[in-house]
């Protein structure tokens, strides 16, 4: 009877063999196995070389190629490298979707087509269009705006003013930040005594370091989350999304409760139900009270990348002292508080804040998108739906460009007169269609944060203490290690430094 299983059997290999062929014209890479493809090749070359873009750095080399294809779990993935090409991939059309996969489904609460990062086509042209009006109508990018970054200012130099001794940075910012983008959000501020949010923060990280862009291992084998749910972060993702939806449901049930059509759009999600309430008879209207929330969600977390750049141009200014002394030296010469408009009279604090961008890659590699349709790029082809993976690393650190991309120089942006220069390499936040859409804010809130904290202190390392890490932890977003700073009262020549 044996002999019954054979054809079984030679189906089996047969399809087995079949899963490991390539796509005709796909960029080279590695070989893969079937049915996980080159997940475990890439989960051991991510420990060897420090995070998900050193695995990219070295299959390029190995392969001699700026597109490497490969595949993770069931996704096709190809891995884009250089400034050429990672330029046309980000601007290009065909390469505005974003992937659907068990990762980003976990992150929208298991649903499809929500909030606005992390969807695509109709759907997310409508809802991009939607937010970054009424944002603008709020106050985005105007007095209102600066005027809320000003006030959370204001709020951290009173919280140094009563701490004695070291703080840690991070402490220190995480708050503020979110609240310029909550009080747009919901009208008001969070205070700091919210252990809700003190949850949420500490959970946010160890998501940040637990995946990687691509979702890790969760992703790529989804079912292993039955055997391990603890180690593979699915438990720690359930926990979020848990907390983040009992976190907006105080802010939603207030608004709901006391929403009056009459009322002028105040804050985003008044101007959001009145929109629900606009197309309520339509069956198929996309505005949800879900789409909401992962909107929302969507805001919280583009914050939180903010507050890592500002802690980082933080942690230079105690390893460099005499850039310190240089910032000091340009923000003295200027009498009033310094406001995001003036920003074009302090060219050396912008090359710092530019050279902290370039030099740690907060985001090595670009949020995932997927080819809209069968396409082309640097001469291979990309199949529809394959995900695409953009290494903005590879153009910060590219030595041919920047000839020692490893040296922290803030003068690389700056001309023999002292003007920026050299910054259309720079894309911290990503180009075309899908740059961030808190860019402006995230710009504002840095420069704005740096400056009114540089007029009044003098940052150091505590003593007794060793000095920061310029190591990064990797993952989703790549953080600094946990370190704390002395804020030291400068001599100040201005009487009013912020407004």
């Amino acid at each position: 009877m044996w002999y019954v299983f054979l054809p079984a059997g030679a189906l089996l290999v047969l399809f087995l063999w079949w899963d490991t062929i390539r796509p005709t014209g796909f960029p080279p890479g590695p070989p893969w196995l079937p049915l996980i493809g080159n997940v475990f090749l890439t989960q051991k070359l991510k420990r060897k070389y420090d995070g998900q873009h050193g695995v990219f750095e070295y299959l390029s080399r190995k392969y001699n190629t700026k597109l490497i294809g490969m595949r993770l779990g069931s996704e096709i993935v190809v891995a884009v490298r250089g400034y050429p090409l990672v330029k046309e991939a980000l601007t290009r059309d065909e390469f505005c979707g974003r992937p659907d996969n068990f990762f980003s489904r976990m992150r929208t609460f298991g649903k499809r087509l929500m909030g606005v990062t992390f969807t695509d086509g109709e759907h997310w042209e409508e809802h991009r269009s939607f937010t970054v009006r009424t944002l603008r109508e709020l106050g985005f990018g105007r007095n209102t705006m600066n005027e809320l970054i000003n006030n959370e200012l204001a709020e951290i130099i009173q919280t140094l003013e009563r701490t004695n001794g070291s703080i840690a940075p991070v402490q220190l910012l995480s708050f503020s930040v979110l609240n310029v983008i909550w009080a747009l959000a919901t009208g008001k501020r969070i205070e700091q005594e919210n252990n809700t949010l003190k949850d949420l923060f500490e959970i946010l990280r160890k998501r940040s370091t637990l995946f990687d862009i691509s979702g890790g291992l969760l992703n790529q084998i989804p079912w292993i989350r039955f055997l391990a749910p603890e180690w593979t972060g699915y438990s720690l993702l359930l926990k979020l999304n848990q907390r983040l939806a009992s976190f907006f449901t105080q802010a939603l049930n207030d608004h709901f409760t006391n929403y009056d059509d009459l009322k002028s759009s105040d804050d985003f999600i008044y101007a959001f139900i009145r929109e629900m309430n606009k197309r309520s008879h339509d069956p198929n209207t996309t505005f949800t009270e879900t789409q909401l929330v992962v909107t929302l969600l969507d805001l919280f977390i583009a914050a939180n990348i903010t507050t890592v750049i500002i802690n980082l141009i933080f942690m230079m200014m105690i390893l460099r002292p005499e850039i310190q002394a240089n910032v000091h030296r340009e923000i003295d010469a200027f009498k009033d508080s310094i406001r995001w408009k003036d920003r074009h009279n302090f060219s050396y604090v912008e090359a710092v804040i530019f050279e902290v961008q370039r030099f740690f890659y907060v985001a090595a590699i670009s949020g995932p998108r997927r080819a809209m349709q069968d396409c082309e790029l640097g001469g291979y082809k990309i199949p529809q739906n394959a995900t695409v993976l953009i290494d903005l690393k590879s153009v910060h650190m590219d030595e041919e460009y920047w000839i020692d991309p490893g040296t922290f120089r803030p003068e690389r942006f700056l001309d023999q007169n002292g003007q920026l220069v050299n910054t259309e390499r720079l894309i911290p936040f990503s180009l075309g269609k899908r740059k961030c859409l808190g860019d402006g804010l995230a710009r504002a809130c840095i420069f704005v944060y740096f400056c009114g904290i540089m007029q009044r202190y003098e940052i150091t390392t505590p003593e007794g203490e060793e000095p920061p890490s310029v190591q990064l932890i990797p993952g989703i977003t790549y953080l600094p290690k946990p370190y704390k700073a002395i804020f030291k009262l400068r001599g100040m020549k201005q009487s009013n430094p912020i407004s």
